[in-house]
């Protein structure tokens, strides 16, 4: 009888699964997903289908967003506890938990290495927001020395959102071209040229060059860290020519890379005039912030930007818990460690098959492992046998697993990886 009410129960959940699925055609054609998933919950590293009874480790994190694991205990008790309390007033007013993060936000970059000039804070909604704001904030202040310095330097292999200002500096075309006319004069430049090279187009353009966006690790791209000499000489021929630097963190802050900021890793000279966060900023909850130093804060007039939803107390509340927690150098220092772990354990898969894994790549837990072809078959197969990973570029299987996910979970889901590997090509 027990037997039977389970069958019956499996069945019945299937059942509605599909039932659910079909709803898909409610859905606006975006988004390519498998057509045997739902997802249902989550729990640190780890994700559900209870639809179809399947468990999976995680290692794409909602796409390095849920830095501090799914259902992280402490984020819902927060959004619990401040939903009770005030979840959004606007921008008329102040709040202490927007007030405190904003604060939070400045004071910690400091500490850990990051912008050493960080004065001010504008809070949003998501990545491309923080982008949007980033490139009027810069337009601003080169239109304030010459109404002629509006045009943008961004790099191939880019990604920096899809509103139509973020989507501009967006280098893949396939995002780009559908959408006719964007921003204009934006100039694309390849980071692998040499310094002298882009240094002299820079140069060239510098009368009508108002700013200049890179990620430090450039993630949809492929995961690829962006030299540190580079950074320091973009940012000196831009210092030197009235060029705001953005560094467009979306991805690789919040301790992904083993820092806080990917930027720490850099010199000061290196350091931006703005910088964006967004992703694990509310390890979930969509919230977002665009950082600027003095300069750029004194080219901006009340009335210049603004948002309805931006730094509303709710998502403020989450994210000074998640800063808090991240903002500790005993969690940095787990972090790395859990990056040697996952690096040599790819490298080992790496050697296993040289034919078809050319390299490993990254920093902390922002990694990729990049195939000599297209790793498509590798991620299904993964899935199939209960771990989900995601690709980045053409041929780079990117790992951005939970800052908090355990060591034993790392290495079953490895374990899956290679299996998965195995399957494919041996």
């Amino acid at each position: 009888m027990f037997k039977r009410s389970f069958s019956q129960a499996a069945v019945a959940r299937k059942q509605l699964s599909k039932e659910l699925l079909d709803d898909v055609k409610f859905q606006v054609t975006t988004y390519a997903r498998p057509n045997d998933l739902c997802i249902t919950r989550g729990a640190n590293a780890k994700l559900y289908d209870d639809f179809s009874g399947k468990e999976f480790i995680d290692f794409t994190a909602g796409i390095a967003v849920t830095a501090l694991g799914h259902s992280n205990p402490k984020v819902a008790e927060i959004l619990a506890q401040q939903a009770s309390k005030l979840v959004h007033s606007s921008n008329l007013y102040y709040t202490a938990e927007c007030l405190r993060l904003s604060e939070k936000i400045v004071e910690n970059t400091k500490r850990f290495g990051g912008q050493h000039d960080a004065s001010r804070v504008f809070l949003c909604n998501s990545g491309t927001e923080a982008n949007e704001a980033a490139l009027k904030f810069a337009k601003k202040h080169g239109i304030i020395q010459d109404h002629k310095k509006q045009g943008i330097v961004a790099f191939q292999n880019s990604f920096h959102g899809r509103t139509m200002g973020a989507l501009s500096v967006t280098w893949n075309s396939k995002y780009r071209t559908p959408f006719g006319d964007l921003l204009p004069n934006v100039t694309f430049l390849n980071v692998n040229d040499q310094l002298t090279k882009l240094q002299d187009v820079i140069q060239s353009k510098s009368t009508e060059l108002a700013g200049l966006i890179v990620e430090p690790i450039q993630g949809e791209g492929g995961v690829f860290p962006i030299p540190v000499e580079t950074l320091v000489g973009l940012k000196k021929i831009c210092a030197d020519n009235g060029i705001a630097v953005i560094y467009d963190e979306i991805q690789c802050g919040m301790g992904r890379s083993g820092k806080l900021w990917a930027h720490s890793y850099l010199p000061k000279e290196a350091h931006p005039d703005i910088f964006t966060i967004a992703k694990a900023l509310g390890n979930g909850f969509p919230i977002a912030a665009t950082v600027v130093n003095e300069k750029i804060n004194n080219a901006l007039q009340v009335g210049d930007h603004g948002t309805t939803y931006g730094g509303n107390p709710l998502g403020c509340a989450v994210s000074n818990y998640v800063l808090d927690t991240i903002c500790q150098d005993s969690f940095l220092e787990e972090v790395n460690k859990k990056s040697e772990i996952l690096v040599n354990r790819l490298q080992k898969i790496q050697k296993r098959f040289p034919d078809h894994i050319r390299e490993v790549r990254g920093k902390g837990l922002m990694i990729g492992a990049d195939f000599t072809e297209a790793p498509g078959a590798v991620v299904a197969k993964a899935r199939d046998l209960g771990l989900l990973v995601i690709t980045a570029g053409k041929t780079t299987v990117r790992f951005v697993p939970a800052l908090t996910i355990e060591d034993k979970v790392l290495e079953q889901g490895l374990d899956v990886f290679e299996k998965a590997v195995e399957s494919v090509f041996a």
